[in-house]
């Protein structure tokens, strides 16, 4: 793919997760890249921090304080921009907790149910709620930010790994669902980074030998753009390339 000057010029891309880390940096290449940003996050100072970001680079953004666990919402943010977009051209579903790394017998169940909840619930109601603004647009493309560690079967981070797997199998469905359709459905993968998640599950891994979350948002953004072919795949950061799901035969 060819990334040309403003591939997204007067395009919608939505990203949740997004007052931090890789979906703060993707959401500004998507405005650098001439999309109109829908940030979407709990922290209204980061957000904030994101629009002055974009300001500065020339682009714009709509703020959206809201949990994603939220369901109503999100549901809520689906309606208005279908009032006053009547489509959606990009979906990141970026946000994402790791919760704490236990062995499976400790985990508490109400931290089993928001990891899921962040995980897993809240992007099967993005899917949900934005799928007929993404089907509206000419090159509707959904990228949700997955793991290794759902194929990994680690100790310890049993919780949050389960529910990596549980994405990604959403993720595929909807991609078989959107085959006949101009949508195309992806999973990026970026393997572990410069962020304050993987820093609170591994606080004895030096940062500086991590890539930095600008760099690997760089490796999103094809995914959201209009010449993007692949669907059902996921991008694999550290491999750079994409891995096809195969089922046993």
């Amino acid at each position: 793919m060819t990334l040309n000057t403003k591939p997204l010029t007067d395009r919608i891309a939505l990203v949740t997760g997004a007052s931090r880390g890789i979906g703060a940096a993707v959401a500004l290449q998507l405005a650098e890249a001439g999309a109109h940003v829908i940030a979407v996050a709990r922290t209204v100072g980061g957000l904030e921090e994101l629009d002055d970001r974009i300001k500065a680079a020339g682009g714009s953004a709509t703020l959206v304080p809201v949990d994603v666990k939220d369901m109503d919402g999100i549901a809520r943010l689906a309606l208005a921009l279908n009032d006053r977009y009547g489509r959606l051209d990009v979906m990141v579903g970026n946000a994402g907790i790791l919760g704490v790394l236990s062995p499976l017998a400790h985990a508490e169940p109400k931290d089993f149910d928001n990891i899921f909840a962040v995980n897993v619930k809240a992007n099967w109601q993005l899917i949900r709620t934005m799928d007929p603004l993404l089907r509206a647009a000419p090159a509707g493309r959904a990228v949700f930010v997955t793991s290794g560690l759902a194929w990994a079967g680690r100790a310890y981070t049993g919780v949050y790994g389960s529910s990596k797997a549980a994405l990604n199998e959403l993720a595929r469905s909807y991609a078989a669902e959107t085959a006949t359709t101009n949508v195309r459905v992806n999973l990026f993968s970026p393997g572990p980074t410069r962020t304050r998640m993987h820093a609170s599950g591994w606080p004895g891994v030096d940062p500086d030998t991590l890539p930095p979350p600008e760099e690997v948002a760089q490796a999103i953004l094809p995914l959201c753009l209009p010449d993007c072919a692949e669907s059902s795949k996921v991008y694999d950061y550290r491999a750079g390339k994409f891995l096809a799901f195969k089922a046993p035969e």
